[in-house]
């Protein structure tokens, strides 16, 4: 399965990405919005973590963008924990809302649960 990490932060962002690895995910990183829809529109990818507080394009921008193209399953993991974003992200379609700091095994663990239900993986 292939995971789109979506995080501005170089630590957070190779940190998931090793943790997914470990836990036999292919895995796709940017470190901004436009990035992101590149890799979106070129690479097969079964699910994305996508930062709200990015450069370029913010996340919100990029999901609203995704959304013109795909159902594509979105976790959103992000230091922006106000009820606002929350509820503005489940508007436009995420399937998980995850506030740093994180628990990685948490973190793959919904990983999991999200492409078990979406595609039977």
């Amino acid at each position: 399965m292939n995971i789109l990490i979506v995080e501005d932060d170089t630590a957070i962002r190779e940190g998931v990405a090793e943790f997914l690895k470990e836990n036999e995910y292919e895995v796709f990183c940017a470190e901004d919005g436009e990035k992101a829809l590149e890799i979106l529109k070129s690479k097969e990818i079964h699910l994305a973590l996508l930062d709200i507080m990015l450069p370029k394009k913010n996340g919100i921008e990029v999901l609203k963008e995704l959304r013109t193209f795909s159902e594509l399953p979105v976790i959103m993991l992000t230091a922006r924990s106000d009820e606002r974003d929350e509820l503005q992200g489940f508007e436009l379609g995420v399937d998980e809302y995850i506030s740093k700091p994180f628990s990685p095994k948490i973190l793959v663990a919904r990983v999991g649960a999200i492409l078990r239900r979406t595609l039977g993986a």
